[in-house]
């Protein structure tokens, strides 16, 4: 029940219809007694800023988890960035502490490695590609990389993005090569799709399957259905795979303890979570 004494989580992004998340909070919520609840709310690109200020005067608000396509648009309208976020160069939570500072974190990347190796994959010396290399995209290449993969290939439609990241990731992680290259996946241990594309009917695949070998990993980032067309692909080759809400439901443990709302499993979020995956 919602009332006066409820404190708010914003789910921000556009369009909302994939949102997940809130299927999986309110009911962790309702059932250790937390009065607090996670609200989608869609907000266009041109109407963010506006929002996000006006958003956060608001006295009942803890926080917001940030989604497409304000992930990095979000890093310049906070007061403080924690290092993965950084790296990343981009967000998918804000908390605001007692003080009124606004902080931002990324549990992307965190999510989706815990979930690879869940289902088997070593990261450890393993050479990965990551199509896609905004905000998500950014944020897994970290997590990879932190993980001690040894070799990262980077492309996203706009080469920018993907060389930017490079850098950031080079700052840091002087060891690991990386690449900015094409979409083709031969020859990688685990590839990814970071992109928008599953989402419609009508998407192309991010990158030729028919060049992946069985054993080769795919993760999704996709939300919309649990077996996009990239991964019904992935399963009719043979393919370990991992769908998108294996990310989703791996990092939301992360995302309770910063928003102080406590410890969670993921077998427990599973039980109460109002989706199928």
């Amino acid at each position: 029940m919602i009332s006066g004494t409820t404190t708010l989580i914003a789910h921000l992004g556009f369009p909302t219809e994939t949102f997940k998340a809130p299927l999986i909070y309110n009911p962790w919520f309702d059932k250790r007694g937390i009065d607090a609840v996670v609200v989608p709310m869609g907000v266009r690109a041109e109407d963010y800023a506006e929002v996000f200020r006006a958003l956060f005067r608001l006295t009942n608000i803890r926080g917001a988890l940030i989604t497409m396509p304000h992930k990095v648009t979000t890093m310049a309208l906070v007061d403080e960035c924690s290092v993965t976020a950084r790296i990343a160069g981009s967000c998918n939570a804000v908390l605001r502490r007692p003080d009124g500072i606004l902080l931002a974190d990324m549990f992307d990347g965190e999510g989706f490695v815990r979930g690879v190796k869940r289902k088997g994959f070593k990261p450890d010396g393993a050479r990965c590609l990551v199509v896609g290399n905004g905000g998500v995209g950014s944020a897994i290449a970290a997590s990879l990389a932190n993980a001690g993969v040894d070799e990262l290939a980077l492309h996203d439609a706009q080469a920018a993005n993907s060389r930017l990241l490079a850098a950031r990731l080079k700052t840091h992680y002087p060891r690991i090569t990386i690449d900015v290259t094409s979409s083709d996946p031969a020859g990688f241990d685990l590839v990814v799709n970071a992109t928008p594309l599953g989402m419609q009917p009508d998407d192309p695949l991010p990158f030729d399957m028919s060049k992946i070998a069985t054993k080769t990993f795919v993760g999704e980032v996709v939300l919309k259905e649990a077996m996009t067309p990239l991964l019904r692909a992935a399963e009719q080759k043979g393919c370990p795979f991992v769908i998108g809400t294996d990310m989703l439901f791996e990092q939301i443990p992360a995302y309770l303890k910063f928003f102080g709302f406590g410890l969670a499993s993921v077998d427990e979020l599973r039980v109460v979570a109002h989706i199928t995956d």
